[in-house]
């Protein structure tokens, strides 16, 4: 996939790589050398009431530079990567009747594409549908649906994030309401944007980006993500709480680990989301690689290739 260049003076800068690894600092040091605004392509830090645990950008980051998406929505709200790719659009068109640069910074892949190439229109969600899948869910177990998609949908079953209901729901959903398989309707042409498209990629090597997994779960116990979780609790069924961080501290509230049981599973499982994270980005041929610690070469490169504006 070549990177997304044109006539346009216009340019998106992305900023993606697994978690942990720099991309909030990084993002905030090239939107303060550019002059701009970030939107945040990081589908856990679109809820209101999740802090701690995505490691969203803190109070004082916000009022330094503005950030999209972060934030915005109840935990009770429906939205998909369709909805984000028009929000962000319609962003971006604002924000460039102003600036020439935009930062864009996120670890999740799915949403990250569907600003830069496009997603096929998914059909509407069948209400009925919807609720025998998600009883089948409370009723059999993620494992029922892991095993329904494989059947269903092969080809996504082997990308998607297997621990995440809601993806596997919304995959099965819509295969048996089109006959259709899922992946055959994402992202099957690249659309045209109007803006060209720069991918910066931050990576460190396994056992210093673990190191920083680990250092930063230990930051979030230690900033209250106990009781941030226990604050949630009437709404610990809802999809967005199914996700490393806090499902476990979950188990741990019901009784069913230890504490230091539920710190040890955070740090597993966010070490293999980690590497679910760069599986996906390392299929990007147009993603230039630089570790967080090469903040002066980035800027450089970046100078070089938009200019100071």
């Amino acid at each position: 996939m070549k990177e997304h260049t044109g006539d346009s003076d216009k340019f998106l800068i992305v900023i993606l790589g697994p978690t942990a690894v720099g991309k909030t600092s990084t993002s905030m040091e090239l939107a303060k050398h550019f002059n701009t605004e970030i939107l945040s392509a990081d589908s856990r830090q679109f809820y209101q009431e999740m802090k701690i645990g995505t490691a969203a950008p803190s109070e004082e980051e916000l009022q330094q530079v503005k950030h999209h998406f972060v934030h915005h929505l109840p935990l009770d709200a429906y939205y998909n990567v369709s909805q984000f790719e028009q929000d962000s659009l319609e962003v971006l068109g604002h924000i460039f009747r102003k600036r020439n640069t935009v930062i864009m910074t996120g670890g999740s892949g799915l949403y990250i594409d569907a600003v830069c190439h496009g997603i096929d229109d998914l059909p509407d969600p069948d209400p009925k549908l919807r609720e025998q899948i998600n009883r089948e869910f409370q009723e059999k177990g993620i494992e029922h649906l892991q095993e329904k998609l494989k059947y269903l949908d092969p080809e996504y079953y082997k990308q998607v994030d297997l621990n995440n209901p809601k993806r596997l729901m919304r995959a099965i959903e819509v295969s048996m309401q089109t006959g259709i398989p899922y992946s055959h309707l994402r992202i099957n042409h690249k659309a045209e944007r109007d803006f060209n498209i720069i991918k910066i990629g931050l990576y460190l090597d396994r056992d210093q980006l673990n190191e920083r997994i680990h250092k930063r779960v230990d930051q979030m116990i230690e900033q209250g993500l106990v009781e941030e979780v226990r604050s949630l609790w009437p709404f610990r069924n809802y999809n967005a709480l199914n996700t490393v961080g806090y499902k476990e501290i979950f188990r741990y509230l019901e009784g069913q680990i230890s504490l230091e049981q539920a710190i040890t599973d955070i740090k597993t499982n966010t070490r293999r989301y980690a590497k679910r994270q760069m599986t996906w980005f390392k299929r990007d041929e147009s993603i230039h690689w630089f570790t967080p610690m090469q903040k002066d070469e980035l800027v450089d490169f970046l100078e070089k290739k938009v200019g100071r504006n």
